[in-house]
């Protein structure tokens, strides 16, 4: 098969150029994690809450400043935190928060919200 040498410059150009545009238009992440993760594997490990606290609530403000969204279960996280230190106003406010974020979290942080008023803590 003959293909003229133009019409190859002209179809590898156009494949090239395509990979190159494709390569430069990543798509954005979903979530922005910041330190997510490590807190709540720090969590399990009975790291201090407060520093906890600190570091996640450090990365909402990193989070909010880049206009992006916080993954499932960061609110329920920073709640279970708040809740460690007694501050049951921002606990409920966090529950909320996650449940209103995440419609399907609903029950489990009705369930959370409710154990809170009873006096159990979750």
């Amino acid at each position: 098969m003959n293909i003229p040498l133009v019409a190859w410059r002209n179809g590898a150009g156009l494949v090239l150029a395509g990979l190159l545009l494709a390569g430069c238009n990543a798509p954005k992440p979903l979530y922005q994690w910041e330190s997510y993760q490590p807190q709540v594997y720090q969590y399990f490990n009975g790291q201090s809450k407060e520093e906890q606290v600190l570091a996640l609530e450090r990365d909402l403000e990193k989070i909010k400043a880049k206009n992006g969204a916080v993954p499932p279960g960061y609110h329920a996280q920073l709640g279970l935190l708040y809740s460690g230190l007694g501050k049951d106003d921002q606990m409920a406010q966090q529950f909320l928060t996650e449940k209103a974020l995440f419609p399907e979290s609903a029950a489990y942080m009705d369930f959370l919200l409710s154990n809170a008023r009873q006096g159990a803590k979750p």
